[in-house]
C-alpha cells in the first residue's frame, strides 16, 4: 500500500487549498508552484478530484478550485479511493494477484493487521487536521521550507 505520486500530489494539494480562506477558488498554477510539482499534471489530478466531487472547479479570471464540503468532513481515504482506484487497499503486500486469509502470500498475516491499522488511520486522519498541522509550523507539504518557497 505505497502511495502513487499521483496521490501524494492530491492529498498535497488538497492541504494546500484546506489552508486558504474557505470559499476562495486557488487557482492551480498557485498550488503547483507553492508545492514544486508539474502544472499540467497537477490539474488532471484536480479534474480527478472534481469528478469525485471533492472540488468545485471555477473557469476564469477569478477562477480556480475550492473544496465542496469543509475540510473536517473530507479524509484522507476518500481521496485515496478516487486516486488509487476503490480495491487499493485490497493488494497483496507482494503483488500477488490473488492474497487472502484462505489464499494467503508468506506477508498475509503480517501484513493484514497492519494494513487495517493504516485504513483505520486513513479514514481518522481529514484535511482540516492535516491543514492545522501545516498552519502550526511544525510539518510542512513540500520538500522546501515556506522560507525557501517565498510564502
Amino acid at each position: 500500500m505505497i502511495l502513487s505520486r499521483t496521490s501524494q500530489y492530491a492529498i498535497q494539494a488538497l492541504i494546500y487549498i484546506a489552508t486558504q480562506p474557505r470559499g476562495e477558488p486557488v487557482l492551480n498554477r498557485e498550488i503547483a508552484a507553492h508545492l514544486g510539482v508539474p502544472s499540467a499534471y497537477l490539474a488532471k489530478i484536480m479534474q480527478n478530484l472534481c469528478k469525485g466531487n471533492l472540488l468545485y472547479s471555477f473557469r476564469g479570471r477569478l477562477g480556480g478550485f475550492c473544496l465542496r464540503e469543509s475540510a473536517e468532513k473530507t479524509d484522507l481515504m476518500q481521496v485515496l479511493v478516487l486516486t488509487e482506484g476503490n480495491g487499493f487497499t485490497d493488494d497483496c503486500v507482494l503483488g500477488l494477484k490473488v492474497c487472502s486469509d484462505e489464499t494467503a502470500c508468506p506477508m498475509h498475516a503480517r501484513w493484514k493487521p497492519i494494513k487495517e491499522k493504516v485504513v483505520h488511520m486513513l479514514h481518522e486522519q481529514t484535511l482540516e487536521k492535516l491543514a492545522i498541522a501545516v498552519q502550526s509550523g511544525k510539518y510542512r507539504i513540500t520538500d522546501l521550507p515556506h522560507a525557501v518557497l517565498g510564502a
